[in-house]
């Protein structure tokens, strides 16, 4: 009877034994078929162009730009003009009267040195000048000029010819054309900075002299350049990488990605030349990408072209 508790026991165990194994292998089975999938956002990537730029500030003035002084001193008697009228060259401005008690002179007339337009007026009638006092500008409001100040260190960044977009305040959103034209040859020693001048591309009414741009000057251009968020990129030993998807999502099999080593260019606006590693067509992952591993599955969510 005792040996037959005994085998009885023991038969018990090892099935209990025989049951517990197979609990762990199925167990390890369900972690095999349970595989991470990350949710993700992808970028299409194409070719486009990317321009790398520096910013300042400027004023506008007119190319030419002359101050208009009277030949004799005296009162001013009588005037032509008024602010914003179109006067030729040699054309009267208005007349000063140079007489004194006991003294009378014709008036002397005051004479356009140029062609152009009236952007200033001083003097009324009886007002009091001297061959020194400015009694008008004229100014040639067809061609204007941005004036900008360049700092020391960007002054390798600038050559003759570069082009520029300019914005104003008064029309948002709308970009005007510029060249550099003028590059002065040396540097304001106060201030350390180098005098540049731009002049627009075509003609337009809606600029004034005396407005503030604000000048964006292309210094690098790449054209048909693969372009992505900088953000997209990961360091992996020191070294830049991108997680393309190598396989998009196929029945209940899911997308998977491939880490991919590449080269960077210049960065502007938190945008990045890719120069080597990817190609125009390549999906990339640009959110979700910092916990992926190369092979990783990951659902996509959005795509943006």
């Amino acid at each position: 009877m005792k040996r037959f508790g005994i085998t009885t026991a023991a038969l018990v165990l090892t099935a209990l034994s025989f049951a517990g194994c197979s609990k762990k292998e199925a167990a390890k089975a369900d972690d095999k078929e349970v595989e991470a999938l990350f949710a993700v956002n992808t970028y299409k990537t194409k070719a486009g162009n990317l321009d790398e730029y520096l910013e300042f500030g400027g004023d506008v003035a007119a190319v030419s730009s002359v101050a208009v002084l009277p030949d004799m001193a005296g009162k001013i008697s009588r005037t032509l003009v008024v602010v914003g009228d179109m006067v030729k060259k040699d054309q009267v401005l208005a007349y000063v009267d140079a007489s004194r008690p006991g003294m009378d002179y014709s008036a002397s007339p005051v004479k356009a040195p140029i062609s152009g337009r009236v952007v200033s007026f001083i003097p009324t009638i009886g007002t009091m000048v001297s061959q020194s006092t400015m009694v008008a500008e004229i100014a040639s409001t067809d061609e204007l000029e941005i004036k900008v100040s360049v700092a020391e260190r960007f002054i390798s960044r600038i050559s003759m010819g570069q082009t520029a977009a300019i914005t104003f305040d008064a029309y948002p959103g709308v970009d005007f054309k510029a060249r550099v034209f003028e590059v002065s040859p040396v540097l304001d020693k106060s201030s350390r900075t180098m005098s540049v001048k731009l002049r627009f591309v075509s003609t337009d009414k809606r600029i004034k002299a005396g407005m503030y741009a604000r000048v964006r000057l292309i210094t690098e251009s790449v054209k048909d350049a693969i372009v992505v968020p900088a953000a997209a990129i990961v360091t992996r030993d020191g070294s830049p990488y991108l997680f393309v998807v190598s396989s998009q999502k196929s029945g209940s099999s899911p997308a998977k990605v491939r880490l991919c080593a590449v080269e960077r260019g210049i960065l502007v606006d938190n945008k990045t030349e890719i120069t080597k590693g990817l190609i125009a067509g390549d999906e990339i992952v640009v959110k979700g990408q910092n916990l992926l591993n190369d092979g990783a599955s990951v659902n996509i969510v959005s795509v943006t072209e």
